[in-house]
């Protein structure tokens, strides 16, 4: 299983999910997912609904991940599991 990192953004509508790419072929650059949600309803009732999935060199990955931080979202723990 892969390890997820967590953000979730000030108002509580929207998380990304950062995750390893293990399948990824490059043999000379890691890549990480980050996965974007809409959360619906009642935090932690219902999983979020997956928006987007892009996918990143891990230093680029790094850089969005500080980015979010800088703009006030938080980390938090998973909102939805893995399929």
């Amino acid at each position: 299983m892969t390890e997820n990192f967590w953000l979730i953004n000030s108002n509580r509508s929207r998380v990304k999910r950062f995750s390893k790419n293990n399948q990824n072929k490059d043999k000379f650059f890691e890549y990480m997912f980050i996965d974007s949600g809409r959360i619906l309803g009642v935090l932690g009732k219902e999983p979020p609904l997956m928006t987007t999935r892009e996918e990143l060199k891990v230093d680029k990955a790094r850089d969005e991940w500080r980015k979010l931080i800088a703009q006030g979202w938080r980390r938090t723990k998973p909102v939805w599991e893995d399929y």
